[in-house]
């Protein structure tokens, strides 16, 4: 575990180029039209109208000394594919997420951006379909029409920086084992094949790195963690991060399985079961998507303790009336001293997109920041954003545990910051991350 540790000592970062505070960036959005995006956008719009303040994105409450390396939220520029042509106002009344009196001061903006034509597989996504596509009639068709879109999104905007954003509906898993996915020149082959068997999550990363865009991958739909991609991605000095946006229950179990490891209770059970009715919902209402968002929603606990977990269990459930509205419930079953038995109870009533417009934004804020660095590959510091986070090699064991997460990342944001800085200390002890974040502290008049 130790070899995937990071601390501040070990990055090696070039000074960022540009002036983020003033500069413009291009965030172009896979699944534009879906209610994670259109909450994103809409509230940029609310904040460069004035008419909503800062809460509930992550680093807003940071030292601006770490953070005025980014992009301003108000400079972020949207655009982005979708299977639904409808124009983002249209989409947003449909998701019901905005209040009436917030849809209705984005309603300008928010009715100019229309989605651009996107890549659909029904072979990989049953449940979710459109029919505003591509008229295109193979996979190296797509690809060269996805980067066609980003070439004309940055001269249209005037941008000289892009970002992708991956929202869309969860794909089914295809086989990573398989050759075609094992190489740059095997998936180009595979590619130029039409080969049926790559997902179009994946043509979308593809057409990104090879137009040296950062990519971000908030579903749990394999993209550029397929080894061919990833390989790619390093040797054009790509940023990549993913998988899965790490945002109600799951985030909630990453911050309580430490603190019941810390204190030797151990856990017998966990069992979490959710409710959705929104468009992700109805994705996973397939067996094949649902697969794929049980796989990275289940992987944390084991790595958190240290040991397996025998009863970890994960239900999700389409539930139409819920709409965005999701409700995740845990029970959490432990022993403590005297072999005593104990029950917790966790009944969290999420906001769906509320919980994860935020993430989606720091992440383009971030990957454009990771790219003028010139970072390439995976960018480990990313993790605390995911459900499962990406590794560069499948040998080394991702870290869950929250406050491991956000001190590697604070300690990557003060990796580029030219000043001297209060240095978090990310120390192994035992081969554990012990944060020490008080040097942090937002109310800290030192920074």
């Amino acid at each position: 575990m130790t070899e995937a540790l990071l601390n501040a000592d070990s990055y090696t970062t070039v000074p960022s180029k540009g002036a983020p505070q003033t500069e413009r960036l291009g965030v172009a959005i896979v699944g534009l039209g879906g209610a994670v995006a259109t909450t994103a956008v809409a509230g940029v719009a609310l904040l460069r109208a004035g008419a909503m303040n800062t809460t509930g994105l992550p680093l807003a409450n940071l030292p601006a000394s770490l953070t005025d390396q980014l992009v301003r939220y108000e400079n972020l520029v949207f655009g982005g594919w979708d299977l639904c042509p409808d124009d983002l106002a249209s989409a947003a009344r449909q998701h019901r997420v905005l209040e009436p009196h917030q849809l209705a001061s984005a309603e300008v903006e928010l009715s100019a951006l229309k989605p651009w034509p996107a890549v659909g597989n029904v072979r990989f996504c049953r449940n979710v379909t459109g029919q505003h596509l591509l008229p295109v009639a193979s996979h190296a068709a797509a690809v060269e029409a996805i980067r066609a879109d980003l070439l004309r999104f940055r001269e249209e905007q005037g941008v000289e920086r892009l970002v992708v954003v991956n929202l869309a509906s969860t794909e089914a898993m295809p086989d990573l084992s398989l050759p075609l996915f094992a190489t740059p020149e095997a998936f180009e082959a595979a590619v130029q094949a039409d080969d049926e068997r790559i997902p179009p999550a994946m043509l979308y990363a593809y057409a990104a790195i090879l137009e040296d865009v950062p990519y971000m991958n908030f579903t749990p739909s394999c993209a550029a963690d397929a080894p061919a991609l990833l390989r790619l991605a390093e040797q054009r000095c790509v940023p990549v991060a993913g998988k899965d946006g790490k945002t109600g229950q799951t985030f909630m179990k990453t911050v309580l399985a430490p603190a019941l490891h810390a204190r030797n209770l151990h856990i017998d059970g966990w069992f979490s079961t959710n409710i959705l009715g929104n468009r992700d919902g109805l994705a996973l209402d397939n067996a094949e998507s649902l697969a794929s968002k049980i796989t990275t929603k289940g992987s944390v606990l084991d790595q958190i303790v240290g040991y397996k977990v025998d009863n970890h269990v994960v239900h999700i459930h389409y539930y139409k009336p819920r709409g965005d509205n999701k409700e995740a419930w845990d029970n959490i079953d432990v022993e403590g001293f005297l072999g005593q038995k104990m029950q917790i109870k966790v009944n969290f009533l999420c906001r769906d997109s509320i919980l994860a417009a935020p993430l989606a934004l720091e992440l383009a804020r971030l990957a454009d920041l990771a790219k003028r660095r010139q970072e390439g590959g995976v960018v480990q510091a990313l993790g605390a954003f995911f459900k499962s986070p990406m590794v560069p090699d499948p040998s080394m064991v991702p870290i869950h545990g929250f406050e491991q997460q956000q001190a590697i990342l604070l300690n990557w944001l003060a990796a580029g910051v030219t000043a001297p800085q209060p240095q978090p200390a990310v120390e192994t002890v035992k081969g554990v991350l012990s944060p020490a974040l008080a040097s942090f502290s937002p109310d800290s008049h030192a920074i």
